[in-house]
């Protein structure tokens, strides 16, 4: 094939107790990629659509094509690739936005090698794109993007987390930006060793309950000390939208990677459903209109498309 068009579905970062190593795929939103392979030795992009289109279009500057230089030059491909973005997610969404495009970007061009790679193999590729929107490595939003679902990604391993087919997330997404450099700024300054005690006990505890399918487990565990209470302040009307969650019986909420956008977990689809209108409403209360997205937690990888 000479072109090929893949997509990318959003992430849920951090996942309340997981900061930059736990993160799950959605269904209903995403990032498509169309790549073509060209004779010229470089990447080029030749146009960005979608919900954002001021993205930069110097390869380098953009996650997408610092994404596939970086596949050129980890293969030494004597040809380049010419890249089409089509954006489903927001920036400063707290979805995923910079890694969905280009992991979309590495999936679609993957599918044009002679030998196409692994997914555990395109993830370090997906690092170097997610690095230039966030100023670091880390994967917990790529990671689920590249296998689908729950995924752990530490010492550069993907350890995909099964978890109950019924379980269901929401990520609801506040008509408002929040910046990924922004958020992280507000992590400086110190922690206590009780805090990461306490975070280290509550990701345990989703871990085990995911793998053994126990919702108390993972109601006990799912509840973020370290970063959350950083970052509440940064999104007007988090604790009520928390709480609307909380109260339609969620396993547990926080906020969804850095920020506007909050998610939750539930036992079961119609318990996910149900929560959905309270949740949106707090935000309608603090003053933004909001969109929602319903998913399994077991969400879907990036695929190709054609």
């Amino acid at each position: 094939m000479n072109a090929a068009t893949a997509f990318a579905p959003a992430s849920i970062g951090n996942v309340a107790v997981g900061f930059d190593i736990l993160g799950q795929s959605i269904t209903g939103v995403g990032d498509r990629a169309t790549v073509r392979r060209i004779g010229a030795p470089r990447v080029r992009i030749d146009a960005i659509g979608g919900c954002v289109r001021d993205l930069p279009l110097n390869a380098p500057d953009n996650t997408a094509g610092r994404a596939l230089i970086a596949l050129r030059e980890a293969l030494d491909l004597p040809y380049g690739f010419a890249l089409e973005l089509d954006k489903g997610i927001a920036l400063g969404s707290g979805m995923g936005g910079s890694a969905a495009s280009c992991v979309a970007a590495l999936v679609a061009a993957n599918a044009l090698l002679e030998q196409p790679l692994t997914r555990e193999e395109l993830y370090p590729l997906a690092l170097e794109g997610e690095a230039v929107a966030s100023g670091s490595r880390h994967g917990d939003n790529v990671a689920p993007m590249l296998l689908g679902g729950l995924v752990l990604a530490a010492g550069g391993r993907l350890v995909r987390i099964e978890v109950p087919h019924a379980w269901h997330s929401v990520v609801v997404h506040p008509d408002a930006v929040l910046e990924t450099r922004r958020a992280r700024e507000a992590l400086r300054g110190s922690y206590t060793l009780e805090e990461f005690v306490a975070q280290s006990g509550n990701l345990g505890l989703v871990m085990a309950g995911c793998h053994r399918g126990d919702a108390d487990l993972v109601r006990a565990g799912l509840a973020d000390v370290l970063v959350e209470p950083r970052r509440a302040a940064l999104i007007p009307g988090f604790h009520a939208v928390k709480q609307a969650a909380l109260e339609h019986d969620a396993m547990g909420a926080s906020i969804s990677g850095a920020g506007p956008s909050v998610f939750a977990w539930f036992e079961d689809r119609t318990a996910a459903e149900t929560a959905i209108p309270a949740m949106r409403r707090a935000f309608e209360q603090a003053g933004f209109a909001s969109s929602a997205w319903l998913s399994p937690i077991n969400g879907p990888a990036a695929t190709v498309l054609a």
